[in-house]
C-alpha cells in the first residue's frame, strides 16, 4: 500500500484512466439519467423566497432560539397544518427571524397572538412581513444570467489559452458538475434558497481550477507529439492525469475539510440552519468536481482529439510501428540492423584494408 502511495505521488502508478473512458462515460451517463429522473419525478423543493410566505420577527428577549422556533411552529400549525417553517435564525443581538408558508391576514393575526401568549410577550413586539415569490424569481434570473456570462468568458479564455476542444471538454465537465449536484439536491429534498443558488455559482470556480491544472499538464505532455512515433495522444494525456492525480486529490481534500465542517458541524451539530443550504451544495459540488476533472474532462478531451485526422493518423502510425516491432521480436529478428560483412574488431597493429580488399599502398 505504501508503495502504491509513493508511486501515486511520483506520478508513476500507471493508472489506466483514459483507456477505461467507456467506464467513466457510463458512470457519467448513469448520473445524468438519475438527474433527469429526479428532476422530473421529484423536482426541487423551493424555499419560501421562491414560493412566497410570511416572515415573523420576534425579539431575542422572548427566550431561547429553540423556544421561539417551537412556539412559532405550534402557532402556525394550529391555523395551517400543512405549513412549513424555515429554521429560525438570529439576526444580530436583537431579533429572531422565522419564515413560514403563506398565511392570510386572519391566520397571521392568530399566529402573532398565539406566539405572544406562549412566550408571554406583547403581540406588538412581533412584526410580520409578506415574502413575495417575485424576489426569488429575480434572484434566479440574475443567477442564470451570471452563469451564462461565466460560461462564455470561460470558453473564450480556454480557447485562447489552450484550444477549442479543451474548452468544450472543460465546459462539458462544468455542466456535468451542476447537473449532478442538482440531482443530489433534488433526491435529498433540501429546500432551494438564494444560498443554494450562490453555492451553485461558487462550485464552478473550483471545478474550473481543477480542470485547468490537468489540461495544462496534458498540453505540456502532448506538445509536438505528432513528430514522435512512440506515444499516442491518449497515452500522453493519461500520463498527465497520473502526474496530477495526487495534486488534485490533495487540493480537493483541503477544500472539502472546511466545507465539511461548515455542513456537519455548523449545520448538523450547532444547528445553524442558514449554513445547511450553502454547505451541502458546496460539499456535493466540490466532490463531483474532483470526479469530473480526473475521470470525465480528460477522457472527453481525448475522445474529441481522436476525431482530428492528424491525431488519428498519428495514433495509427504509432500502433502500426509497435505491431511491426512485436512481430519482428516474435520471429526472432534482431531489432537493430546488421551490417553485411561485419566481423569482429581488428587486432591492434593490423593494417587497414580498403573496401575493395586490395592492400593499402604507401604514398610517395
Amino acid at each position: 500500500m505504501s508503495g502504491l502511495a509513493s508511486r501515486l505521488y511520483r506520478g508513476e502508478a500507471g493508472l489506466k484512466i483514459v483507456e477505461r473512458r467507456k467506464l467513466w462515460f457510463g458512470v457519467a451517463g448513469g448520473v445524468l439519467l438519475l438527474a433527469v429522473l429526479s428532476l422530473v419525478l421529484i423536482g426541487f423543493k423551493p424555499g419560501i423566497e421562491f414560493s412566497g410566505g410570511n416572515q415573523f420577527s420576534v425579539p431575542v428577549t422572548a427566550g431561547s432560539l429553540a423556544d421561539v422556533e417551537r412556539s412559532v411552529d405550534d402557532a402556525v400549525k394550529a391555523v395551517r397544518p400543512d405549513a412549513t417553517l424555515v429554521p429560525a435564525q438570529q439576526i444580530g443581538d436583537a431579533i429572531y427571524l422565522i419564515r413560514t408558508s403563506a398565511l392570510d391576514d386572519t391566520q397571521t393575526k392568530a399566529v402573532k397572538e398565539s406566539i405572544a401568549t406562549k412566550l408571554n410577550i406583547d403581540a406588538k413586539t412581533i412584526s410580520d412581513d409578506v415574502v413575495s415569490p417575485a424576489w426569488g424569481e429575480q434572484v434566479t434570473d440574475q443567477a442564470l444570467l451570471g452563469l451564462g456570462i461565466f460560461l462564455l468568458v470561460v470558453t473564450a479564455y480556454l480557447i485562447i489559452r489552450f484550444e477549442w476542444r479543451m474548452a468544450a471538454a472543460a465546459v462539458a465537465s462544468l455542466i456535468f458538475d451542476l447537473v449532478a449536484t442538482a440531482a443530489v439536491y433534488s433526491v435529498v429534498g433540501f429546500e432551494v434558497t438564494p444560498s443554494t443558488v450562490i453555492g451553485f455559482l461558487t462550485i464552478l470556480g473550483f471545478a474550473l481550477y481543477d480542470v485547468v491544472v490537468v489540461f495544462d499538464k496534458v498540453q505540456e505532455n502532448t506538445r509536438g507529439i505528432t513528430a514522435s512515433s512512440t506515444t499516442t495522444y491518449a497515452e500522453a494525456a493519461n500520463l498527465a492525469l497520473n502526474q496530477t492525480f495526487m495534486r488534485s486529490i490533495n487540493t480537493s481534500l483541503v477544500a472539502l475539510l472546511p466545507v465539511g465542517g461548515l455542513l456537519f458541524i455548523g449545520a448538523g451539530l450547532l444547528g445553524a440552519g442558514t449554513l445547511k443550504d450553502l454547505g451541502l451544495v458546496l460539499f456535493i459540488g466540490m466532490a463531483m468536481a474532483v470526479y469530473s476533472s480526473l475521470f470525465f474532462a480528460t477522457p472527453v478531451l481525448v475522445w474529441l482529439k481522436e476525431m482530428d485526422p492528424v491525431i488519428a493518423n498519428h495514433t495509427q502510425r504509432v500502433l502500426a510501428r509497435r505491431s511491426s516491432t512485436a512481430k519482428a521480436a516474435a520471429s526472432g529478428v534482431p531489432g537493430q540492423p546488421v551490417v553485411v560483412g561485419a566481423t569482429s574488431a581488428p587486432k591492434a597493429g593490423a593494417k587497414p584494408v580498403r573496401p575493395t580488399g586490395r592492400p593499402a599502398t604507401k604514398r610517395r
